[in-house]
């Protein structure tokens, strides 16, 4: 089979890394500098949904794996189903799921899937009233559109609010993503995120997973894409799982299917464990980044097997099975992500193990000239380490973040410190 898998981050260098396991011959567009070491880069832009469709009708691709927010959001999935190409993904319809923060949360008030209290505001001077009305910090302000991970800031008092009003709907630093708004109330306990295989009519959870969006240590600076992840997350228990999934994921996958646009692909629930029970804080209608790199690498099936089920119809838990142990994966990231940042850094000590027994280096944001590779993005390389144990992950991912360098590189150093303290 030919198999084209369509962006160009950590989260598609993960599934092609698992997806060479598989019985195919592997293309990714655009791709990067390390995704090329691992499977046929050609040039064509993610968010190109007629040049992808024509690329996939040239090079007669058998599957196609679209995994970024903004091609599903396009409907990406719909125009090669048209072109007669079989792809694993939601439609556009099913893609709003994500797209629109107001759509997933009036789907979760309509069918009572349990989920933070919220109001919508179209106008920013309506939205600064309500913040001062309820007076009542830390709020969380969330832009209703894709905006790369980064469009929800929580405001710890009124000026910061303000500011936040002022960033999505004034300055639109996100476009017309912040146009409309919604403002949540803060929910307290501890944030797990599972990853799901769907169907449409079936949903077969993955590994749990514990995402570290702020920029720097001790969860302090601003939200990113994500700093690191573990898996599985030890705060997401037996009694917890069985409680999200006959609260959470199964009446989700049945008010998608109610309201006509049943979801098919890799579902995302953004969880929060509250002392009232398990609650969401957001769906991604695709796999998470960088959740997918400590995720995938637990995997024990054969992931192009599972994806065409979703694609079929035809998903069962026992096509989905799992190793023992952990992972742990940790990004380095540009100096001055999520902010500005310099590019085409030259990366030093770069294999595809780090020089280290148990890690895996998945590229993000990497570019490559004459077998020598240099920063192309914000968040650059993923280094995940696998062990029977968390903390022998971590350690295997720190010894390899230890042994790859660039000029002014950046990651955290706390990854994963909570789960061990909290196990």
């Amino acid at each position: 089979m030919k198999v084209l898998v369509v962006g160009s981050g950590g989260r598609e260098h993960a599934i092609i890394r698992k997806l060479k396991e598989s019985d195919c011959e592997l293309y990714c567009a655009p791709g990067n500098g390390g995704i090329a070491a691992d499977a046929i880069c050609l040039p064509v832009s993610a968010t190109d949904v007629a040049g992808m469709v024509e690329l996939a009708k040239q090079e007669q691709m058998d599957y196609v794996c679209v995994t970024p927010d903004d091609p599903l959001a396009l409907g990406m999935v719909d125009a090669l189903k048209e072109a007669g190409i079989p792809s694993f993904g939601p439609t556009k319809a099913a893609a709003q799921i994500e797209a629109s923060k107001v759509f997933s949360k009036n789907l979760m008030k309509k069918y009572g899937i349990p989920t933070a209290a919220y109001e919508v505001f179209n106008d920013a001077e309506e939205a600064r009233a309500y913040l001062k009305k309820q007076n009542s910090y830390p709020a969380v302000i969330k832009a209703d559109g894709l905006a790369l991970g980064k469009g929800v800031i929580i405001a710890a008092d009124e000026e910061e609010a303000m500011k936040a009003i002022d960033h999505l709907m004034i300055d639109k630093a996100f476009g017309e993503s912040g146009s409309r708004v919604v403002i949540e109330e803060f929910l307290t306990g501890v944030e797990v995120s599972v990853l799901a295989f769907a169907d449409g009519t079936t949903v077969v959870p993955m590994v749990s997973s514990m995402d570290h969006k702020r920029a720097n240590d001790n969860d302090e600076g601003l939200n990113t894409g994500g700093m690191g992840t573990i898996a599985p997350s030890p705060f997401y228990t037996a009694e917890a799982a069985a409680r999200c999934e006959e609260e959470i994921f199964k009446p989700t996958m049945a008010a998608m299917k109610q309201e006509g646009c049943p979801f098919s692909g890799c579902l995302y629930f953004g969880l929060i464990l509250t002392e009232q029970g398990p609650k969401v804080i957001e769906y991604n209608s695709r796999f998470g980044d960088p959740e997918t790199q400590s995720v995938l690498p637990l995997l024990d099936s054969d992931l192009l097997t599972i994806m065409k089920a979703c694609t079929e119809g035809t998903l069962k838990e026992d096509l989905v099975k799992w190793k023992d142990g952990a992972a742990a994966c940790v990004i380095e990231a540009s100096g001055g992500y999520p902010g500005s940042y310099e590019k085409g850094k030259e990366i030093h000590g770069l294999d595809e193990t780090g020089q280290c027994e148990g890690v895996t280096v998945y590229h993000a944001g990497t570019k490559a000239d004459q077998g020598v590779y240099y920063t192309s993005g914000g968040r650059v390389l993923g280094i995940t380490g696998i062990a029977p144990t968390l903390k022998e992950a971590l350690d295997k991912a720190y010894e390899g973040v230890s042994r790859i360098t660039f000029e002014d590189m950046h990651y955290r150093h706390d990854i994963g410190a909570k789960a061990l303290k909290g196990n």
